[in-house]
C-alpha cells in the first residue's frame, strides 16, 4: 500500500486521480472511478472533486519537495493539454463523423423527446413515467445489454 497519495501514471484514465486514491486506499480504482460518476451523476460535486484533486495531488514520480503551487501548476497545465487534446478530437469526429454516431446520437433524441412528451401530457397511466423512475431503469437496461454483449463475445 502506498503511504502517500499520488495521482497514478500506470492507472490512468483522465488524470490519474482514481488510481492513486485506488492505490491508495487498497481498493480496485474502477470502484473509485463508479464512486465519482456517481457522485458526477447526483449533483455534479464529482466532477468538481475530481478536479480539485487533479489539481492539488502531486503526479506519481513528481518531485517529493515540490511546492503546492507547482503541483498546481502542473496539474493545471495537464487539465489544459487534456482539454486541447478533446478539443481537436472533437473538431476530427465533427468533420469525419462515424455514421453508428449520428445513428446513435438520433436514436437517443427521439427516445428522450417521447419522454419529455408523454411526461407533459400528464396521463394517470404514466405517472412511472419519472426520470427519478426513468434513469436508474436506463442504466440497468444499459448494464444488462453490455454484459449480454460480453457473453456473447461481440
Amino acid at each position: 500500500m502506498i503511504t502517500k497519495l499520488y495521482r497514478s501514471r500506470t492507472d490512468s484514465m483522465i488524470g490519474g486521480v482514481c488510481g492513486g486514491l485506488g492505490q491508495y486506499l487498497g481498493i480496485d480504482p474502477t470502484i473509485v472511478r463508479l464512486f465519482f460518476v456517481l457522485l458526477a451523476l447526483g449533483n455534479g460535486i464529482g466532477v468538481l472533486i475530481y478536479l480539485a484533486l487533479w489539481l492539488i495531488v502531486p503526479r506519481e514520480g513528481q518531485a517529493e519537495e515540490a511546492t503546492m503551487e507547482e503541483t498546481i501548476r502542473a496539474g493545471a497545465g495537464e487539465i489544459a493539454e487534456r482539454a486541447r487534446a478533446l478539443g481537436d478530437d472533437l473538431r476530427e469526429a465533427a468533420r469525419s463523423p462515424n455514421p453508428q454516431t449520428s445513428l446513435f446520437v438520433g436514436a437517443a433524441l427521439i427516445v428522450l423527446g417521447v419522454v419529455f412528451l408523454l411526461q407533459n401530457l400528464n396521463l394517470a397511466w404514466l405517472r412511472w413515467l419519472d426520470f427519478d423512475v426513468l434513469w436508474p431503469v436506463l442504466l440497468v437496461v444499459a448494464g444488462l445489454a453490455l454484459l449480454l454483449r460480453r457473453v456473447k463475445g461481440e
